[in-house]
């Protein structure tokens, strides 16, 4: 057991920004994605466990705070300086000399940017300077908040995708709040869900869909053609402008197929959507709190 909330309340003022009631356990080697809307209470989760916040409740680990590292949503360093004495300044190392520092920038491909001076670096390439810094510290556990916020999509699928490969055989625990469901799909094997400071769900990815949304689901244009060629089986919360279906057994995903196929409807299946998960675990959530499930 890495570590373990017990009770966790933070106010502001008269104001509860979080509640945690049940013990939400992390544990080494997890990779925990924690989602929910604005104001979920997403951030105020990562300052109360780094201690910037003061809570009621308790939280318990053996890690000292040398032994955590953070990326922030905003971070701000001197504009006047070049990018490597900025580096070196505070990692209190030269490059030259420090070969794991040397194998994280030529891992993010961020040679060319060692003289710039931070303002004149892109969107991508701060949020690669700032992971570099973050990756360094070699913490036990790591939080990431919304890493690749701002940035375009080719921006952000890079740099998430550089992410899974530098972490892919460590056992560093990671914490990763982010508003995009393709980002947590890749990063995240357990899912922290939150909603107006309430825990909505929290498991394994895999878990999750299967409580919320079945063994698979199958997704396709939400139209009156299809809603009514879909009329006998579950629908599930979904975007407006997308029908999910759920294929509760082998048995009733066969049938869903054949009358897809037959009615040349383009559908996609998936045995793992953190989006639609996301929104029926919600809907279940607040139908349990007015006493309709």
């Amino acid at each position: 057991m890495l570590l373990t909330i017990e009770g966790l309340q933070v106010k502001y003022g008269k104001h509860t920004a979080l509640k945690i009631t049940s013990p939400i356990v992390f544990e080494k080697g997890e990779r925990i994605g924690v989602i929910g809307s604005n104001g979920a209470g997403k951030s105020t989760l990562v300052k109360a466990l780094l201690g910037l916040l003061p809570y009621e409740g308790r939280v318990v680990t053996y890690l000292k705070p040398q032994q955590m590292a953070v990326h922030m949503q905003f971070n701000e360093y001197a504009t006047t300086m070049p990018v490597r004495c900025i580096m070196e300044t505070i990692l209190n190392t030269k490059i030259k000399a420090n070969k794991e520092l040397q194998e994280l920038i030529s891992f993010f491909d961020f040679e060319q940017c060692l003289p710039k001076k931070y303002n004149a670096l892109s969107g991508g390439q701060k949020q690669k300077f700032t992971i570099i810094m973050v990756m360094m510290q070699k913490a036990e556990l790591t939080f990431y908040d919304e890493v690749t916020s701002g940035l375009d999509f080719e921006t952000r699928q890079k740099l998430t995708e550089k992410m899974v490969k530098w972490y892919r055989d460590k056992e560093d625990t990671l914490l990763v709040v982010s508003h995009y469901y393709d980002e947590l799909e890749q990063l995240a094997d357990k899912i922290l869900v939150l909603d107006q400071g309430k825990v909505v769900a929290y498991g394994k990815k895999e878990e999750l869909f299967k409580t919320y949304c079945g063994q698979v689901i199958f997704i396709m244009d939400n139209h009156e053609n299809n809603r009514e060629l879909m009329k006998n089986f579950q629908m599930l919360k979904a975007p407006e402008h997308l029908l999910a279906i759920a294929g509760r057994n082998k048995g009733e995903e066969g049938e869903i197929v054949s009358i897809l196929i037959e009615n040349n409807v383009n559908f996609k299946r998936s045995n793992s959507d953190i989006e639609i998960m996301f929104m029926n675990a919600k809907e279940s959530f607040y139908r349990k709190q007015e006493g309709k499930e």
